[in-house]
């Protein structure tokens, strides 16, 4: 899905949204997404690891 956009795919999401969010807001979101992204992988390295316990 995401192997199609290419370049100027992401340089016209990127335009717009600093157009809809602006300059300022731009790198708190991107805190915020990678915060939650960090957070995402966190949580899915636990269950895996859960899986591999051997304890259980």
């Amino acid at each position: 899905m995401f192997q199609d956009i290419g370049i100027p795919g992401l340089i016209l999401i990127l335009i717009v949204a600093l157009i809809v969010f602006g300059p300022n807001k731009l790198p708190e979101i991107g805190r915020a997404l990678g915060k939650g992204v960090r957070e995402f992988k966190d949580s899915m390295r636990s269950i895996t690891e859960d899986d591999h316990d051997p304890k259980k």
